[in-house]
């Protein structure tokens, strides 16, 4: 009879009694239940738990257990034990694996090559995420657990969400999205691995609102200047990921966005953010005309028309142009960009105005970049921005006040939004 048509015999099943036994014993062996509180003891528990469990599934894949005749001549026996380290909780346990002669067993409560059980892992993404070093998460975790672990040990378990955001950055996205939010946060990035030399990069974000009201950001892009050709190549990346249109894109007064839109989703309306424009107008102006120049100022963007909005450009140039001709010039500069929100009832312009949704969020995500000073490389700095985008995400609801603003894009947009309509009906 072949190897392979030998009975295959199943392994006993599992005795909770015994096993009850077992770890009484243990207990009694240990000095009793005033000695069993220790880290060492918990530690001995889990080696004696995980070692019992191992060789359960090593008779699982045999199919007989441990000095059973019936195991002779099945083709495939034990061949002795393994030694490997175990990271946890509990912390840092050393205990026995068994292997067999054809090298087939794969265990999955201690997986091959991975000592890390109980989310282990998850924990060093979690406190990387939090914007803690790999030198403070070394000492963390030997604080609170014991283990002692290196710090590239640490960037080995934070690189494993590489993929991870290599599929989120290339994922389909919808074909439509009503409003799309642009902006950039800066951040010190080493030039090359090992280089004392220290750029300051911008990281830019794009965040969308769907259909349904629902915030997204669509990806990260870094760069260290921008122009219409680095802009042209974000929205060309949207537009090969899905994206077909966008309705209202809100932006700072960035360096050929504009164009690069166009270019692209030439149907898009682009709206420059007000805040913005009044930080930009206001920065040369003397801090005893600060108040009344801010006022005039105010009249411009909460006038309830796009012409009341003129004349009240024009009043304030005639009472400040000639004082702060740069503070005027920036509105008359931008000014198509600046009034797009005019075109739209008011419920929707308190989205579009301003870019103070994304701007909220590059706030939460300095909290844990400024803790590190210095990445070094972009993938680290685009990680530690995934790991808190994924964590958000996960609170983001429906934005306030949705119906009555989608309501209004599909009176205006009936064309570009057919598909959305002809859902609802």
């Amino acid at each position: 009879m072949k190897d392979s048509d030998s009975p295959r015999v199943e392994p006993s099943a599992f005795d909770t009694q015994q096993f009850r036994k077992q770890l009484i014993d243990h207990v009694k062996a240990a000095g009793g239940t005033a000695q069993v509180g220790g880290q060492d003891f918990i530690q001995s528990l889990v080696k004696t738990a995980f070692e019992a469990l191992l060789e359960v599934e090593m008779a699982e894949h045999l199919g007989y257990d441990k000095h059973d005749p019936q195991g002779r001549g099945c083709g495939n026996s034990r061949n002795g034990n393994d030694s490997k380290t175990i990271r946890g909780d509990f912390g840092q346990v050393s205990i026995q694996t068994p292997r067999d002669r054809n090298a087939s067993f794969e265990p999955q409560i201690v997986q091959k090559r991975s000592g890390n059980v109980g989310n282990f892992s998850e924990k060093i993404v979690s406190l990387y995420a939090r914007g803690m070093t790999t030198r403070e998460i070394e000492g963390h975790l030997k604080e609170m657990y014991g283990i002692e672990i290196s710090p590239e040990f640490v960037s080995r378990a934070t690189a494993a969400v590489q993929q991870e955001i290599v599929d989120w950055q290339n994922r389909p996205l919808e074909a439509i999205y009503p409003v799309v939010y642009v902006d950039g946060m800066f951040l010190n990035v080493r030039e090359g691995d090992g280089s004392a030399k220290v750029q300051r990069r911008c990281l830019y974000t794009v965040l969308a609102v769907d259909c349904s009201g629902r915030q997204h950001v669509l990806g990260l892009w870094m760069a260290q200047t921008e122009g219409a050709r680095f802009w042209l190549k974000i929205f060309q990346d949207l537009k090969s990921r899905g994206v077909q249109d966008i309705l209202i894109l809100c932006a700072d007064g960035l360096s050929g966005l504009p164009e690069a839109v166009e270019a692209v989703f030439p149907r898009t309306d682009v709206q420059l953010c007000i805040v913005h424009q009044i930080r930009n107008a206001t920065r040369y102006v003397n801090w005893k005309d600060r108040k009344s120049f801010c006022q005039d100022m105010r009249s411009i963007y909460t006038a309830s028309t796009i012409e009341a909005a003129e004349l009240a450009l024009d009043r304030m140039e005639g009472i400040w142009g000639k004082k702060y001709a740069y503070a005027i010039d920036s509105w008359r500069t931008h000014w198509n960009l600046l009034s797009t929100f005019f075109r739209y009832p008011q419920e929707l312009r308190t989205f579009i105005y301003t870019t103070n949704a994304i701007e909220s969020l590059h706030s939460r995500m300095r909290k844990n970049t400024d803790n590190r000073r210095i990445f070094p490389h972009d993938e680290s700095a685009i990680r530690l921005i995934y790991l808190n985008i994924r964590n958000m995400a996960c609170k983001w609801t429906r934005r306030a006040g949705w119906s009555t603003v989608f309501n209004q894009l599909l009176i205006s947009y009936p064309e570009r939004l057919a598909k959305e309509i002809a859902a609802n009906n």
